[in-house]
């Protein structure tokens, strides 16, 4: 049985976690039932406690967002705990588990930040980001890679890592498949499932629903997830100023048996992501019989298979995203053929076989293969 400590700035409990969190969490799981003992070592937050159980997993939190990073290396080194295997999970930064790690180690990264640098930070610290990203992945040339599809493997290849050093685990989804297509609104409805700031495309969705509205003139737009308050209550204001707050709800953050319930009885889902690792909504969507529209960016071109499951835009443009949820809408036949593809895609893709390769992986790294 293996001792595994994860390293990750946030942990599932995190009010600002998102799918990165939701994703380890389900190895983690799957690792600990296999009847291996899991640490996993992150940043507090206000009201977080220091340390806690969750899922038999044991949580342990120190410092902030950034000063997690100095006390990482504390924690392993005076840790009573004799770790097999330490998993490095990279958001942007890294926890450099190369320069005092002894034991095996495994990177887990879920998309290589590039431009995402410019949405979470101001100038010119995104410019720097983008320069020392490649930098501090330098010391990771021997270790082995983890991600969650193909596009983050071709970035990593981009900035030097090699080839056969990453392995692809496709994410699961924890939504049961349906084995039926499920009943829609009356009215065409939209659905929007993320973190609500602008690296997420809301507000790129907004523009492309105002679109939808000159053409369908009773479509709905449902918002699920939850943002910082006021950029929130801006977006609110400019549905109120456009005299289209009637047609768009907000659900804030809702838990799994709702964003099911919203996703089966939503007809399409919109995503506009600047980048994504995975694109682990568009999968829960597809389950739930809601084929998805999306960008063409790394993780939304994974998610969905074009023409197939959803569309991938041509052009990443507002007016193109309606264009196109206009055209889908109205089409019944390929509409239905999409909801089809996306229930079998969904279904072939489950945690047991995730959780499955990423232990394979670990054991792999054990052996100093």
């Amino acid at each position: 049985n293996m001792n595994i400590l994860i390293l990750n700035w946030r942990d599932p409990k995190n009010p600002k976690s998102g799918g990165a969190e939701i994703v380890t969490l389900e190895h983690a799981k799957a690792w600990v039932k296999k009847g291996h003992s899991v640490t996993w070592f992150t940043s507090n937050f206000k009201g977080g406690k220091n340390q806690e159980i969750i899922n038999n997993i044991n949580i342990v939190r120190r410092g902030n967002f950034l000063t997690v990073f100095a006390f990482a290396p504390l924690f392993y080194l005076f840790s009573k705990n004799e770790f097999d295997v330490v998993v490095d999970e990279i958001h942007g930064l890294p926890f450099f588990t190369p320069l005092f790690v002894r034991q095996p180690k495994i990177a887990f990264i879920h998309e290589v930040a590039d431009e995402i640098w410019d949405f979470m930070y101001p100038f010119p610290l995104n410019k720097i980001g983008k320069v020392i990203e490649p930098i501090v992945l330098l010391p990771y040339r021997n270790t082995k890679f983890m991600t969650v599809s193909d596009s983050t493997k071709t970035a990593l290849i981009k900035i030097g890592i090699k080839v056969n050093k990453i392995s692809v685990i496709n994410n699961g989804i924890k939504e049961r498949p349906l084995n039926y297509l499920p009943k829609k609104e009356n009215v065409p409805t939209f659905i929007f499932v993320s973190r609500v700031v602008k690296m997420k495309g809301i507000e790129e969705v907004i523009r492309a629903f105002f679109y939808i509205l000159r053409e369908i003139k009773d479509a709905r737009l449902w918002i699920v997830g939850d943002g910082e308050k006021k950029y929130v209550e801006e977006l609110k204001e400019t549905m109120r100023s456009f005299s289209i707050s009637t047609k768009v709800k907000f659900f804030g953050r809702v838990d799994d048996d709702k964003k099911s319930e919203l996703m089966k009885k939503a007809h399409l889902l919109l995503h506009a992501s600047i980048k994504e690792g995975w694109g682990l909504v568009v999968i829960e969507a597809a389950s739930q019989g809601t084929p998805a529209v999306v960008y063409d960016v790394a993780g939304l071109r994974d998610s969905v298979k074009n023409e197939k499951t959803g569309i991938v835009l041509k052009e990443n443009n507002a007016k193109e995203m309606a264009r196109e949820a206009i055209n889908l809408i109205r089409n019944k036949k390929e509409y239905q053929s999409f909801q089809k593809n996306g229930i079998l895609w969904a279904k072939s893709l489950t945690w047991e076989r995730a959780a499955k390769q990423s232990l394979d992986l670990l054991n792999e790294v054990l052996n100093g293969n």
